[in-house]
């Protein structure tokens, strides 16, 4: 059976238009600048948000995606506040034909644990949708059957075990412009409609723990993703040649 074909590098899954940018854009941007091609698809158009119309909201979108060197931007358009990750979620086989249509390689999406509903529920949803795309007999139209290589996990406001931190030193400034792309979320209009991420320190906690995580492997910035699996390795020593980060200055207690 010959090996199948991929479309896209890598295909980063947010629950609304600004979160891959908050919790993974420094890897994108990184990625990008290493010459993948790499996409954003942005589950919901973020409607429920108390700042921004939807408008607003997808021009900011497209924006930073000019920044992050994107290949592809594009929303799925799911409800925001009531994504469905039920077993018959009528949410499944979109997401399912997005993942067969755009054929990523490497697949981004958030941890199980979240503050935010509907970044849980993202996570619930993407994960259940990452195992149909391989059977033949799932229905979503024509599209042929299709299994990314390999899927990571990223962290949000709940802080994980990382099986890796991506160095993201070279890439903070840009995550930082696109991030700011999206001022109508970052920027406190109205004291009665205030948000976590319109919060005046709420950038600022993002940068620490970016600058923490630089701090395990030894660099200035840095993001965390978890694996549900183990991750093989088939030349240890050429991985680490390639990978030289023996300077960490903190480290996770592991029990």
């Amino acid at each position: 059976m010959s090996e199948q074909s991929y479309g896209i590098d890598v295909l980063a899954f947010g629950p609304h238009p600004d979160d891959v940018e908050l919790f993974c854009g420094g890897t994108v941007i990184a990625l990008v600048d290493r010459g993948y091609r790499v996409g954003v698809v942005d589950l919901t158009r973020g409607e429920l948000a108390s700042q921004g119309t939807v408008e607003e909201r997808s021009r900011e979108a497209e924006a930073s995606a000019t920044v992050m060197g994107l290949t592809l931007r594009e929303s799925l358009g799911l409800p925001d506040g009531f994504i469905d990750a039920t077993p018959d979620s009528p949410h499944l086989p979109i997401a399912v034909e997005a993942l067969r249509r755009l054929r990523p390689e490497l697949v981004l999406i958030p941890w199980f644990e979240e503050r935010h509903p509907d970044h849980e529920a993202a996570a619930s949803l993407m994960t259940r949708a990452l195992f149909y795309p391989g059977l033949k007999r799932f229905p979503t139209a024509t599209l042929a059957p299709f299994t990314p290589r390999q899927v990571l996990r990223y962290e949000m406001r709940h802080r994980v075990t990382p099986s890796l931190i991506v160095d993201t030193s070279d890439a903070w400034e840009r995550k930082s412009k696109a991030i700011a792309c999206h001022v109508s979320q970052v920027t406190r209009r109205d004291e009665t409609a205030a948000t976590l991420i319109s919060s005046p320190r709420a950038i600022e906690a993002i940068e620490a723990r970016d600058r923490y995580r630089g701090s395990e492997i030894g660099v200035r910035f840095g993001e965390a993703f978890r694996s549900v699996q183990a991750i093989g390795l088939v030349d240890p020593v050429a991985h680490f040649r390639a990978n030289p980060f023996p300077q960490a200055h903190a480290f996770e207690t592991i029990r």
